[in-house]
């Protein structure tokens, strides 16, 4: 049996560590929260007190057991070069044998041409220079384990509705919809049930030394995509900047279709209705 160890069970990693346990993996998964580490052992998966912030001063709790497996999935949020640095010398010195690196499209410029190209994985030109990047070059430029990256777009579904972005509250609990910015710009997202069906035909297919960026097929203009959301959640009407200038991108996923063969659960980001969320 396959052994995948979860850096990071948020948001994503739960439901992935999950669904990899349904798959016939052994998952171990990883995080500084005590509340989070009882619902993975509620859900039967391995749990690691894991914190990549103090691992040189020896605060984790059976470090090295959570490294014993064959694949490290690594999905948290940290920027923190020196930490990641400090991961891959444990990485060099466990069982670890590939690598899955959750990134972001991010990583890309933004543009004020608003009708320009798709941006590919060989687009080095639309790369720019951030913490990020500089992580992902660390795990790429070592030799001692093979590594796959994974840029997925904005995140939606289940706890991550997007209309809920921009609904607040007055003090007398009245909702209103803050201002949405960049209206004519293109939306990059990608719903949860993808993001976790990619990793798993990365994992299945053995896939790696490949970057892919991952989000739905549609692009619509902001203004039409939060329109969709808020219409989703009720009689809520978005109220949006109205300029002109508006800057973004169009992030290409063909290569996760091709050589993927990768077919989307949510490809169509203005039907809601056929969206899950919580």
């Amino acid at each position: 049996m396959k052994r995948i160890s979860i850096l990071g069970s948020g948001w994503l990693g739960l439901p992935l560590a999950i669904e990899l346990s349904k798959a016939n993996f052994h998952v171990k998964a990883s995080s500084r929260s005590q509340e989070r580490l009882t619902q993975l052992r509620k859900a039967g998966i391995e749990a690691h007190a894991y914190d990549i912030e103090v691992l040189d001063s020896r605060k984790n709790t059976h470090e090295n057991d959570f490294l014993q497996a064959d694949i490290l999935i690594i999905n948290i949020t940290s920027k923190n070069v020196a930490a990641f640095t400090q991961l891959i010398s444990e990485i060099e010195n466990s069982t670890i044998q590939q690598v899955l690196f959750i990134s972001s499209t991010s990583v890309y410029k933004n543009s004020a041409k608003l009708d320009s190209a798709a941006v590919t994985e060989d687009d080095t030109a639309a790369l720019v220079e951030c913490p990020l990047l500089k992580i992902e070059d660390l795990f790429q430029n070592n030799s001692n384990f093979k590594t796959s990256i994974i840029r997925f777009s904005g995140l939606i579904g289940y706890q991550r509705h997007p209309g809920r972005f921009f609904l607040a509250t007055t003090d007398d609990d009245a909702v209103y919809c803050k201002t949405i910015k960049n209206p004519d710009a293109r939306v990059n997202m990608i719903h949860r049930d993808d993001c976790i069906g990619i990793i798993n035909a990365v994992i299945k297919q053995n896939c790696w030394d490949e970057v892919f960026n991952a989000c739905a097929s549609q692009h619509p203009t902001r203004r039409e995509f939060y329109q969709a959301a808020l219409n989703h959640l009720g009689d809520h009407e978005p109220v949006f900047s109205g300029q002109t200038d508006s800057v973004g991108k169009i992030i290409s996923n063909e290569k996760v279709k091709e050589q993927l063969g990768y077919s989307f659960i949510h490809d169509d980001l203005l039907d809601f209705s056929k969206m899950k969320f919580s």
